[in-house]
């Protein structure tokens, strides 16, 4: 699950998580220990404890989830891996001065847009509309 959750990203620092079996296994501990991640725990029945990670599934609700259709799980799926992909790629972040998290992480910012020449790139099924150069 943690391999298909970071594949092909950079790994995180921290992770957190709550306090279902699942993350007590021996392999899991060992795994993050192996790969220094480190774990914080949530508080027991305290849903609002990790104030990022509620922030995060109210972006996604607000934003994303209340406005489309899904049919399955398997489209789900793709559909949250597609917003993840506008999230840190295209998506401007205010807590981040107005840049995104992948330009945060070393990518490149793109190339201004002139006024003159625009054009409109299509994220989400057209959900989302992003300025880019033309």
């Amino acid at each position: 699950m943690f391999n298909h959750a970071v594949a092909g990203r950079l790994l995180p620092k921290h992770i957190s998580t709550d306090h279902d079996p699942l993350f007590q296994f021996h392999r899991w501990l060992a795994n993050l220990r192996v790969i220094e991640i480190e774990e914080v725990k949530s508080v027991s029945y305290a849903p609002v404890s990790h104030p990022f990670v509620e922030r995060l599934i109210g972006t996604i609700r607000r934003e994303y989830l209340d406005r489309i259709f899904f049919w399955n799980a398997v489209d789900l799926t793709r559909k949250l891996g597609k917003f993840g992909d506008y999230y840190i790629a295209d998506r401007v972040h205010r807590s981040l001065n107005g840049t995104t998290p992948a330009q945060r992480a070393g990518a490149s910012a793109p190339a201004p847009a002139s006024l003159d020449r625009i054009a409109w790139r299509q994220n989400c099924r057209a959900l989302f509309q992003t300025p880019i150069a033309a």
